[in-house]
């Protein structure tokens, strides 16, 4: 089955605002479709095209979309493969995660769509002749916010029409042996795919172009451009000119072209997140008593300059909750508005027991905050006052439920990014959860405009090094996070004391030295040292890969830091030993003198 000979104009249209306290903002973005696929003068069409442009939120969360497949001639059932293909990402880009940025949601898909063609083509009869099995080339744009992300695979081509000329945005896969080729990369040919992924940035007016070889081999470059343009804006009628050319040069190939005009593009400081409560008022200072939108207020639970936090009830079924507004003093900040906004749209999209829910969507509000539920508890800094040396198997146990916290917010591309004793509670059951979501960083937000790279935001004695050179974070500074908690409750100090914070440059970070965690205070294993070392290095290209790592090094330590703990006094702690040292030297010669 082939996309259809004359599809209709397409044209998608999202105005988004958001109340700025100095006046109202809006942004739009605007886009014009044509596409065109024919069989040309072979019996089956073996292309497939098709697109989507969302309106409303949609389009802001995840972006337009565009795929064009084309199946390989020496396979009968090819033109099934660009189907599936094409439909395949289609759809399935639009279920992937809301906080997931569009390169892990498009090679999530391309490489499921990829096993599935490759596991057809294992079950058929052309099982062994993987040219006559269920293969395809497959490219793909996804315009979300002022970026094109592009993904390719094969040799079909994605450009960007200048005047008079053709920019190749995309490499073909294709390797030439004198007058034969024969692609080198196609979406089922093995059960794995390397996917070319790029991004472009956008501007109003310029127009891209999709394209099967069936047409750009017989069509001058020139020639396109003077096309559209000879259309007047008309892209489906330029699209069914540019293949009425080519086959009429003589293309003897399925023919199948895609354009896509940006007519405008979103300024980036509005989003759809933030216009459902764009014209809401901050609430005033609560007391408690007071009753907001069926809530009372029982009492105030924290207070800071950014923010107010209140335990509130549920009028009619008694439920607690937490209501979260900024403070007086931020409510002219748009960065604070933005994170308040933010905090319980990620609350409702991470799933895991330790992690803070939001509370139950569809409550009318007259007032902007955030609404989560109440952990009733203990946080883990009042918690670490109450138990100042803690066995070590409880330490493993904390830390191994906020890393399971953690890996939530790492497996939506999400960072915490200020992770620290009073955003952890403990439930009396002994459940640990994360909280206060204000500073997490959520990549598909970032993408979308919604979010904006911020200045650093977590405490200063649990942040990595890293973010105090002023880069970005990634999972391993929640790690470097969650080793400096560890770290603390086991020995109650800082793994670089004071200093760290103050490292501002890497010279400052090289002179930094690390404080053994082993002290006559209490007995740990010595291997814990190394583990503990190697989660909280400066280099965080040296801490461990994965969370999982580090939680299963604190529990069965590898051999190589068994080695290590079982490594010499001087090397573990050279500056112990030389304390031991000396005070060994100053007792010889006090007992030299008493003789």
């Amino acid at each position: 089955m082939s996309a259809p000979h004359r599809p209709a104009r397409s044209e998608a249209v999202l105005r988004e605002s958001i109340a700025d306290r100095a006046g109202p903002v809006v942004t739009t973005l605007r886009l014009t479709l044509g596409q065109c696929s024919r069989a040309g003068r072979k019996a089956v069409n073996q292309d497939h095209c098709a697109a989507r442009i969302p309106d409303g939120p949609q389009l802001a969360a995840k972006g337009a979309v565009l795929a064009l497949a084309d199946g390989i001639s020496s396979s009968a059932v090819s033109q099934e493969a660009a189907q599936a293909a094409v439909n395949g990402f289609v759809q399935d880009y639009y279920c992937t995660a809301d906080p997931w940025s569009v390169k892990q949601a498009g090679e999530r898909v391309i490489s499921a769509l990829n096993s599935w063609l490759h596991a057809q083509g294992r079950r058929s009869q052309y099982r062994y002749d993987r040219d006559r099995g269920y293969v395809c080339t497959f490219s793909a744009l996804v315009i979300k916010s002022t970026t094109a992300h592009l993904f390719h695979v094969g040799d079909a081509r994605i450009y960007r029409v200048h005047r008079r000329s053709l920019e190749q945005l995309t490499v073909d896969h294709r390797v030439w042996l004198g007058e034969q080729s024969q692609l080198t990369r196609a979406l089922g040919i093995s059960d794995g795919v390397d996917i070319d992924y790029q991004t472009l940035a956008l501007e109003p007016d310029e127009v891209l172009l999709m394209a099967t070889d069936g047409v750009y081999e017989f069509i001058d470059p020139a020639r396109v451009s003077e096309l559209v343009e000879a259309c007047n804006g008309d892209l489906q009628q330029a699209a069914d000119a540019l293949v009425a050319e080519a086959l009429a040069n003589g293309s003897d190939d399925n023919l199948t072209v895609q354009l896509l005009r940006i007519d405008s593009l979103p300024n980036g400081q509005a989003a759809e997140l933030h216009r459902q409560f764009a014209d809401l008022p901050l609430p005033p200072v609560l007391e408690p008593g007071k009753v907001i939108d069926g809530l009372r207020v029982i009492r105030q639970l924290h207070v800071s300059a950014r923010s107010h936090v209140y335990l509130v009830q549920e009028q009619v079924s008694g439920t607690q909750l937490v209501l979260k507004a900024l403070s007086v003093e931020q409510q002219h900040d748009r960065a604070q508005l933005e994170r308040l906004l933010t905090e319980e749209w990620i609350a409702r999209r991470i799933d895991s027991p330790h992690v803070m829910k939001a509370a139950l969507a569809g409550r009318p509000r007259t007032c902007l905050y955030c609404l989560c539920e109440y952990i009733e508890g203990q946080t883990l800094a009042q918690w670490m006052r109450d138990n100042p040396q803690p066995p070590l198997e409880r330490v493993r146990d904390i830390v191994e439920q906020i890393a399971r916290g953690l890996r939530a917010f790492h497996r939506l591309e999400m960072l915490h990014q200020d992770l620290r004793p009073a955003n952890v509670m403990i439930d009396p059951n002994g459940c640990v959860r994360l909280i206060d979501f204000g500073a997490v960083r959520v990549a598909g937000l970032l993408e979308a405009g919604v979010q904006h790279p911020c200045e650093r935001l977590g405490t200063a004695q649990y942040s990595a090094p890293e973010y105090f050179l002023g880069e970005q974070g990634s999972v391993r500074s929640d790690q470097f996070s969650l080793a400096v908690i560890a770290y603390q409750l086991l020995c109650g100090g800082l793994p670089y004391g004071a200093e760290l914070a103050r490292a501002q440059s890497r010279a400052a970070q090289h002179r930094l030295r690390y404080r053994s965690v082993l002290g006559p205070q209490r007995s740990l294993p010595a291997w814990l040292d190394p583990v503990l070392r190697r989660a909280l290095s400066l280099d965080p290209y040296k801490r461990f890969d994965d969370l999982s790592e580090l939680v299963f090094e604190l529990r069965q330590p590898s051999a190589a830091m068994l080695a290590v703990g079982r490594a010499p006094l001087l090397e573990r702690n050279p500056v112990l030993f030389w304390q031991l040292t000396s005070l060994g030297l100053g007792l010889a010669l006090l007992f030299s003198l008493l003789r």
